[in-house]
């Protein structure tokens, strides 16, 4: 017998998601006034990455064993103290230490909350609500960038910020969570005895090209519109609100459609959605309009993938779902990686136009291999 509130534990991994959103920007809108008043600011980011893999890489084992509220807690208050490190340090090495936190605080958060989520939720609900929490990734981006954008200080939002996650952790502590598994030890062998079942190794395959493709789009899409077409800096980046914005469309309706198309058929249509919105950016990547078309088609048809996919990690690993989702984050950050990397060597080398390829390819690899690992999870006996 449950002794939590579903619903109220929806809420507090929405908000955690949303955290995550404004962890992933954080530093978008306040690099260069930092760069102007800081030498070395430029570094940051890498320390933002190095938190993230380590926190996404801890909470899998940790989660299994000891339950979900005081890691929850202790990733908001690490975030939340990043947060307030960069509104009132300008030393760097303070700096590097509160985005750390930050880093840290949201790559525990991200894969806590799908896990939570997965774990709260049958079957028949799990994919819609993994959609939705999905969303309000998207819905912290926005609101953070929204808020910069309108606000010229970035300490007022990074402080408004603060006040608001302050609040949501009061929540999650007054609120129940699931039980722990009650796993009898948190150790690497139990960790790495996952990666024996190909399934999951292979669902990771499918995040590291769509965590792949999300960095590409996220990191290149400004700097190829420039080099491509000589579309100025701030036409470009508005490009990237129209794929944030695509993307909170597609993955609200997502529980919807699923019912009537299934995970498969609904992955499928949204990833064709997706391959649409590449072509028109081929076609008419001059022309700013369709660009910012095909950008919110893009950002609608990747929607899908991270909800559908760990929705299958989730009801096939009930047991060690913290640590499946662990596994399958990281790989996916190794994606992320490993395409950013092959996209600036061929930005370096004069090969923007690998650009929209290095796309497409990473969603018919998608497309490809989904079908294989759910043929692997009907053969694999837990």
């Amino acid at each position: 017998m449950k002794n939590y509130s579903t619903s109220k534990v929806f809420v507090a991994a929405c908000a955690g998601m949303a955290f995550f959103g404004v962890t992933m920007l954080s530093l978008a809108p306040i690099l260069g006034p930092l760069n102007e008043s800081v030498q070395g600011a430029n570094a940051l980011p890498s320390t933002m990455s190095i938190g993230i893999i380590i926190g996404t890489i801890l909470f899998g084992p940790v989660v299994d064993k000891f339950g979900y509220k005081w890691l929850l807690i202790i990733a908001s208050l690490s975030a939340l103290a990043g947060i307030q490190g960069l509104a009132c340090f300008q030393e760097i090495k303070w700096l590097h230490t509160s985005i750390a936190m930050l880093g840290l605080g949201g790559g525990i958060l991200n894969g806590l909350t799908n896990a939570l989520v997965s774990d709260i939720y049958d079957d028949d609900k799990r994919g819609g609500r993994l959609g939705i929490l999905g969303a309000c990734y998207c819905f912290g981006a926005l609101l953070w960038t929204l808020l910069n954008y309108f606000i010229p200080d970035y300490r007022l939002p990074l402080n408004t910020m603060s006040v608001i996650m302050l609040l949501c952790i009061l929540f999650f502590f007054f609120i129940s969570f699931p039980q722990a598994k009650g796993q009898e030890s948190v150790s690497l062998g139990k960790t790495l005895g996952l990666l024996k079942y190909p399934a999951l190794i292979m669902f990771a395959i499918v995040l590291f090209f769509q965590s792949g493709f999300e960095g590409v789009s996220g990191s290149f899409t400004v700097s190829y519109l420039d080099k491509a077409y000589g579309i100025d800096n701030a036409t470009a980046t508005l490009s990237m609100t129209w794929f944030t914005i695509g993307m909170l469309a597609g993955r609200l309706p997502l529980g919807v459609i699923t019912k009537y198309l299934k995970d498969l058929g609904t992955l499928y249509l949204y990833l064709s959605i997706a391959l649409i919105g590449v072509l028109l950016f081929y076609l008419y990547g001059h022309q700013v309009v369709m660009v910012y078309v095909a950008m919110t088609l893009i950002g609608f048809g990747v929607g899908a993938t991270f909800p559908v996919v760990l929705n299958y990690i989730g009801s096939t690993f009930r047991n060690q779902s913290g640590t499946a989702f662990s596994i399958a984050l990281f790989i996916a950050l190794c994606g992320q990686s490993v395409m950013n990397r092959l996209t600036g060597w061929a930005f370096d080398n004069n090969h923007c136009n690998w650009f929209l390829l290095i796309l497409m390819t990473a969603l018919v690899c998608i497309m490809i291999l989904v079908p294989l690992a759910l043929a692997m999870t009907k053969k694999m006996k837990l």
